[in-house]
């Protein structure tokens, strides 16, 4: 299934492709087909570029999104991904390592990931913090780890999906 094929039509032996409409172009066919196959309460890892992706995806699928932010993104990906609405912990960032919560504010990148997230999906959606290795732990269950190319530092989300209503 980790092969994407997007070969719809054939015709004398001769495959061509089918395009759609409004797809962004950040969002590469495999990953609309990781999102596509997502059931309700799987997850996906946006990662950070200093993210250890490889290592995390050894038992699920690793997407690479080479020179692409995690913010453009995951605005990309909100427009088609609902978030489990009955899960208190359905938007996940790494929270800072305690030699870095006495000295850096928290990541800017989690009030943009936030107002993403509200905007796209309903205002009652709020980030849940946890701990680094707790949070390595739950991407080795995902569905999904996407590598972007995010340089922003504790730019990791993990997204649990939802359903359509």
């Amino acid at each position: 299934w980790r092969d994407v094929s997007w070969n719809v039509l054939e015709s004398q032996d001769k495959k061509k492709t089918m395009p759609l409409k409004n797809v962004p172009t950040n969002i590469s066919p495999e990953l609309m087909h990781a999102l596509m196959s997502m059931g309700h309460g799987d997850e996906i890892v946006l990662a950070d570029g200093n993210f250890p992706a490889a290592s995390c995806a050894k038992d699920c699928l690793l997407i690479r999104a080479d020179g692409i932010d995690a913010v453009s993104l995951l605005q990309s990906i909100i427009q088609f991904f609902p978030i489990d609405r009955y899960a208190s912990d359905n938007c996940v960032v790494m929270d800072l390592v305690e030699s870095d919560k006495g000295r850096l504010a928290t990541p800017e990148i989690w009030g943009k990931f936030e107002s993403i997230v509200k905007k796209g999906d309903g205002e009652e959606l709020k980030l849940t913090p946890i701990e680094r290795f707790a949070f390595y732990e739950r991407a080795k269950k995902a569905y999904a780890i996407v590598a972007t190319s995010e340089t922003a530092i504790y730019a990791n989300l993990i997204l649990k999906k939802g359903v359509v209503a």
